[in-house]
């Protein structure tokens, strides 16, 4: 009987199939079997390195040893600079240590508003919004602005963060070839000419270091009706008159959309922000998950990101300084006999290209033990199942760094044969 005791209770012929246990971790049995056994070859862990102190924009002490900073995105080295640390412990003192709530909600401080203004200075546009990371800048906008029945159009080798932000959204997604003018034309042209067309853009690619041909791009996506948005996270601060990017270095302030940034490189902080002189921009304060949904940036974060910013509009010299830097770097290597992926320096990215990830790991750990640190880039971020070692420039590198570095990478690589 059951417990009600109205009714027979009615046993199976057969008991049910159970499905075998399984760990949902077993998907990653193969990465993780490869990470053990390049642990397990004695170099250190190129995703684990721990900074025990950092004294510089470009020196840090990593197991006990001074190392120079090759690969942090500091492009502009802002991060140690009086005014910026200044603003940052003032705004700690008057706010505390952060907001307890979204932007929607009660964590819009004086100083959120204070770094929109100054991102609309520094781009000379009507709107800004600013998110918690580049990562959700990317996320929220992309998603919010091209929904079902329209359509994205962004180059192969786009950041994860577009694609995404693509995913996370409802619109058709439609990929050209990595930096083809004639691809991206033709893949527009196939599309119905009703439906809303949004192009994604990167003004720098973060693997290569190369730059996109934005005027020739633009022009495509404005002939087939398409809006355009360019993420110009590695090209704010030193390229273009003023700083603002690729896409003010190549004459298209007037023509393209929107324009994605981050904190994190040349601002010398973290946090993410799109501008725009849509008159309808604001609206996406109230349709971006990303931006409705998660915690403000703490105020001494925001304060130090908006003394960078105004440092940043007339920083002339520093910007000067980083192309010297990445010319010495981009013509030593190539000098040594190193595979770049750019024949001539296009960005603050020098990209050297190996032929697998024992080579890459065996030369990055043996520039390490000489007191250099650089980023080593594997599938699936590297376009073309290429593997890197990729240096990141900065504007407060001395030319007599340089040169030391470019003496590492010839010891490192004629110790693993990259170059005879």
């Amino acid at each position: 009987m059951t417990e009600t005791g109205l009714q027979a209770e009615a046993l199976p012929a057969e008991p049910a199939t159970v499905a075998p246990e399984r760990d949902l971790f077993d998907k990653f049995a193969p990465l993780i079997a490869e990470r053990q056994a390049l642990l397990d070859s004695g170099v250190r862990d190129p995703f684990g390195i721990v900074m025990e102190e950092v004294k510089s924009p470009t020196v840090a002490v990593i197991k006990g040893r001074e190392t120079i900073l090759l690969g942090t995105y500091n492009y502009m080295g802002m991060t140690f600079d009086p005014d910026v640390i200044a603003a940052g412990k003032q705004a700690f003192d008057r706010f505390g240590s952060g907001t307890n709530g979204s932007r929607a909600l009660n964590g819009t401080f004086h100083d959120h508003m204070e770094v929109e203004q100054a991102l609309r200075d520094f781009y000379g546009m009507s709107g800004a919004i600013v998110f918690s990371t580049g990562y959700q800048a990317n996320l929220g906008v992309i998603s919010a602005i091209a929904g079902k029945g329209e359509y994205i159009i962004l180059d192969a080798d786009s950041h994860a963060s577009i694609y995404d932000g693509c995913a996370m959204g409802n619109a058709e997604i439609v990929r050209f070839r990595h930096n083809s003018v004639e691809d991206l034309d033709k893949r527009l042209g196939r599309l119905p000419k009703e439906p809303g067309k949004l192009v994604v853009l990167e003004g720098v690619y973060s693997m290569l270091g190369d730059i996109a041909p934005l005027k020739e791009m633009v022009a495509v996506a404005k002939k087939h009706g398409a809006m355009v948005l360019v993420d110009e996270a590695h090209s704010m601060g030193f390229f273009g008159p003023n700083g603002r990017g690729v896409y003010e270095d190549q004459e298209l302030e007037d023509q393209v959309d929107f324009v994605i940034g981050t904190f994190s490189k040349s601002v010398g902080t973290v946090g993410g922000f799109c501008v725009s002189n849509h008159p309808k921009f604001e609206i996406l304060r109230f349709v971006c998950r990303p931006y409705i949904f998660t915690a403000s940036l703490p105020p001494a974060v925001v304060a130090s990101a908006t003394a960078s910013i105004r440092k940043l509009m007339h920083a002339k010299d520093k910007r000067a300084q980083l192309w010297a830097n990445t010319r010495q770097l981009h013509g030593g290597l190539k000098q040594l006999g190193f595979r770049l992926p750019t024949d001539t320096p296009e960005s603050a990215i020098v990209a050297v290209i190996l032929d697998d990830q024992e080579t890459a790991v065996r030369m990055w750990h043996g520039l390490l033990e000489a007191g250099l640190y650089v980023n080593v880039a594997r599938p699936p971020a590297t376009p073309a199942g290429m593997f890197l070692l990729r240096c990141s420039v900065c504007a407060e590198h001395t030319p007599e760094q340089m040169a030391k570095v470019i003496a590492m990478f010839e010891a490192a690589g004629r110790a693993t044969g990259v170059i005879a």
